[in-house]
């Protein structure tokens, strides 16, 4: 049987105006976890996660963007997943161009 694991997603509440504070933002836990089991014959890479970057980029996109010069990037919308660098280490790998333990 494959190990499951907790994951954490941090989630904006609302579209801010400011700098973001930790009262803008909830720790949701995933209630199911996650299967570290993965299927033979794929091509499943398991990272873990070490930290996240929440550049001004990403506080930009937090806001309501409503001018069409900006329509180049879009907001995120609140309490959805949103995308962010983070540096990672590769625990598993089924990809035999992609080597196990490096930080990514």
């Amino acid at each position: 049987m494959a190990a499951v694991v907790k994951n954490k997603q941090v989630i904006f509440r609302d579209y801010i105006k400011t700098c973001p504070k930790e009262s803008d933002m909830v720790v949701r836990d995933d209630i199911q976890g996650i299967s570290l089991k993965v299927e033979e014959g794929s091509n499943a890479v398991l990272l873990q996660n070490l930290y996240l970057s929440c550049d001004p980029y990403v506080r930009n996109r937090m806001a309501k963007i409503d001018h069409p010069s900006h329509s180049s990037y879009r907001s995120f919308i609140p309490s959805s997943g949103i995308f962010l660098s983070c540096q990672c280490n590769i625990l598993f790998s089924r990809m035999t161009t992609i080597p196990l333990n490096i930080m990514c």
